[in-house]
C-alpha cells in the first residue's frame, strides 16, 4: 500500500500549501486552514478552528460580510448549488483592516455524494501597485500615523489629475471620508487607539484601490480618495461600497471590539474645476451625509446614503 493512501498524508499537504485553503462543514465551521490562509489572513489556525467563518467574519463578499449577504457567498453557493464559485471578495484580516482576494469554492461530497460541506481557496490580489511605496518615499509624502499618503502628497495627485482631466478630458471623482467622533475617541481610548484605527481604515481603503487610484490623510479625522477614470454614477457605487466595507469596521483594542461610524462625500470633476472648488463640494456632500447619520441615529433608523 503506498504511503499516499493515508488520509493524514493528504491533509498535512493541504495545511502546508501557501494558497490559502480553508474547509468548512455544513454549518460553516472551519475544519482545516492552511499555512497560507494563516499568512493572508493573520488569523492562526488554533484561533480559527472549530469555528464559523460567519460568525468570526473572517471573509465576507464585496458588498457585505457574508453572515449578511447569504447566497452571495460563494461557500453558501458551493453547497446551496452544487457547482464551483469564484468571486473577489475582501478578507477581513486579524490587524484589522481588508484586504482583496480571489477566492475559489467547491462542494465537499461524501462516499454516498451528498454535500457534507465546502473547501475554498483564496489568494490575495495587490490591488495598488507596489510603484506606489517608491512614490511616497521621499519625506513628508507619507502620513506617519496612518501610513497612507499625506495632506501634502493628496494635493499633488489632485493638481495632477485635475490637469489632465482639463487637458484630455478622463474623468474622475474625489471621496471624503470622516471617522465620526475621533477626538472622543482618542480621548477615551489614548492617541495609540486612535491610530491603530485610522492605520486599519487606510490600509483597507489602500488595498481596495485601482492601480490608477490613491487614496491619503485629508485632516485628523478625514481621508481623501481619488477615484480616476470614474463617472459621477459610478461614482456614487464606489461610495456607497466603501460606506458599506466601513459600516463595521473597526478594531481590537485590549480585548473589546472598538470602531467609530465612517461618514462618506462625493464629488465628481466638472469642466473649469479648481482644486479648492472640488474638495469644497466633496465637503458639503460629506457634512450632508454626517447630518443625515446624525438625524438617522436620533430617529434610530439606519442611514442608507452617502
Amino acid at each position: 500500500m503506498s504511503e499516499f493512501d493515508e488520509a493524514e498524508i493528504y491533509r498535512s499537504i493541504l495545511e502546508s500549501l501557501l494558497t490559502g485553503v480553508c474547509v468548512v462543514d455544513m454549518q460553516k465551521r472551519i475544519l482545516l486552514w492552511s499555512e497560507g490562509a494563516e499568512r493572508i489572513s493573520g488569523h492562526p489556525r488554533h484561533e480559527v478552528i472549530g469555528h464559523c467563518c460567519v460568525g468570526e467574519a473572517l471573509l465576507h463578499c464585496d458588498q457585505q460580510r457574508c453572515g449578511k449577504c447569504k447566497e452571495d457567498c460563494p461557500l453558501e453557493q458551493a453547497i446551496k448549488t452544487g457547482h464551483a464559485t469564484e468571486a473577489l471578495c475582501y478578507l477581513y484580516h486579524k490587524d484589522g483592516h481588508e484586504i482583496p482576494v480571489r477566492v475559489r469554492a467547491v462542494p465537499v461530497r461524501n462516499a454516498h455524494g451528498s454535500i457534507v460541506g465546502a473547501v475554498e481557496t483564496f489568494e490575495g490580489q495587490q490591488a495598488a501597485p507596489a510603484e506606489r511605496e517608491d512614490d511616497l518615499r521621499f519625506a513628508g509624502s507619507v502620513d506617519d500615523i496612518s501610513g497612507v499618503a499625506s495632506h501634502v502628497m493628496m494635493q499633488s495627485h489632485l493638481r495632477e489629475t485635475l490637469a489632465t482631466f482639463s487637458e484630455l478630458h478622463v474623468p474622475f471623482g474625489v471621496l471624503c471620508l470622516r471617522l465620526e467622533g475621533l477626538e472622543d475617541f482618542r480621548a477615551r481610548y489614548g492617541p495609540e487607539a486612535a491610530a491603530c484605527l485610522l492605520r486599519a481604515v487606510g490600509s483597507t481603503l489602500e488595498s481596495s484601490l485601482w492601480r490608477t487610484d490613491y487614496v491619503g490623510r485629508w485632516n485628523d479625522d478625514q481621508f481623501l480618495v481619488i477615484v480616476n477614470g470614474c463617472s459621477e454614477d459610478a461614482l456614487y457605487a464606489v461610495a456607497e461600497r466603501v460606506r458599506r466595507m466601513l459600516a463595521s469596521h473597526g478594531i481590537e483594542w485590549w480585548g473589546e471590539r472598538r470602531s467609530l461610524p465612517v461618514s462618506v462625500g462625493r464629488a465628481a470633476a466638472q469642466p473649469g474645476e479648481t482644486m479648492q472648488s472640488l474638495t469644497d463640494r466633496a465637503r458639503k456632500s460629506l457634512d450632508a451625509a454626517s447630518d443625515m447619520r446624525t438625524r438617522a441615529e436620533a430617529s434610530g433608523s439606519q442611514p442608507s446614503g452617502s
